[in-house]
Parts: structure tokens; C-alpha cells; sequence
């Protein structure tokens, strides 16, 4: 019986060093597949700025689309250096304007991507919203403080980038 029992027990261990190089092999493999997806996901989402910047509304003279471009192109100027809302372009007010209505919820992407009169059960739409909505957290207009929903800053952080240099 006892050599059976060490038989047994001799299998188990086996089994148990077995698996846990199965898991450390699994454990790689994740690893290598989450670098993979964080860089697919950066691509996507440099894409869709670049996308969304191309879909900003040119200025029309006589039929003919003209861009001026003088210096690095900003589809979204930093808070701090603005006028105000009425500086932005017109998609980037209406998010603005759609945040506000909002409120506390918060204005989602899919949300976004139907003020911006696109189709939001296209993701790739829904996506070039969410960038644009980044972009505007990115420059102070607008804060995620739960992930994908954005809200306007809270009055005194408003207060604080409206100022020259950003802080009080």
C-alpha cells in the first residue's frame, strides 16, 4: 500500500510542476498578447485623431477648400490660451455645449459621436469621438474623472486655467 501511496503522490508532484510551467508559459504568453493589444490600441488611437483631424471643417473661399496652416496645427487650443469657448471650432463647441446639458452624468463617447452627427453604432466613429473628447481633456477643457465620462472642470479648476501660467 505505501508503495502505492509514493507512487501516487511521486504523479502529483509531476503534475503539479507540469502545470506550473503551463503557467509560466501561459503567464508569457499573456504578457506578449497585453503588448501586443497597447500598442494596437496607441495605433487606433493615433489613427483617429489623425482621422479626426481630417474631418475638422475646412474654410471654403469660392468652392475651393483652403486650410491655413502657419505654425504646428491645432484643431483644439490649450484653455489657458483661449478666448473662450467661441475659439474652438464649431464640433468641438458643440461637445462643449453637449457636456454642459450633461452635467454631473457626464457626456459619453457614443453620446458624442451622435452630437457630432455622425453614425454611433459605427465604432470607428464612436472612437474618433472619444478622441476628440480626449483631445479637449488634454488641452483643460474638459475632465475624466470616471473613465469615459467627461464633464466641464469644476469652477475653481476653470478659474485656475483661464489664468496665464495655469495656476493661482
Amino acid at each position: 500500500m505505501r508503495a502505492v501511496l509514493e507512487a501516487r503522490q511521486k504523479a502529483a508532484a509531476v503534475r503539479v510542476e507540469d502545470l506550473e510551467a503551463e503557467l509560466e508559459r501561459v503567464r508569457a504568453a499573456l504578457a506578449d498578447a497585453e503588448e501586443v493589444l497597447r500598442r494596437r490600441v496607441i495605433g487606433l488611437e493615433q489613427y483617429l485623431e489623425a482621422l479626426a483631424e481630417e474631418d475638422a471643417p475646412a474654410v471654403v473661399a469660392e468652392g475651393v477648400a483652403q486650410r491655413n496652416r502657419v505654425g504646428p496645427r491645432r484643431a483644439v487650443p490649450h484653455r489657458q490660451n483661449a478666448a473662450g469657448v467661441g475659439g474652438l471650432s464649431v464640433d468641438y463647441q458643440a461637445l462643449m455645449a453637449a457636456a454642459l446639458e450633461a452635467g454631473g452624468d457626464g457626456l459619453g463617447a457614443r453620446r458624442a459621436a451622435v452630437v457630432l452627427g455622425w453614425d454611433s453604432a459605427l465604432a470607428s466613429r464612436v472612437e474618433g469621438a472619444r478622441a476628440r473628447l480626449k483631445r479637449l481633456v488634454e488641452r483643460g477643457w474638459l475632465v475624466e474623472e470616471k473613465p469615459g465620462r467627461f464633464t466641464l472642470p469644476a469652477p475653481e479648476q476653470a478659474a485656475g486655467a483661464g489664468r496665464p501660467g495655469g495656476g493661482p
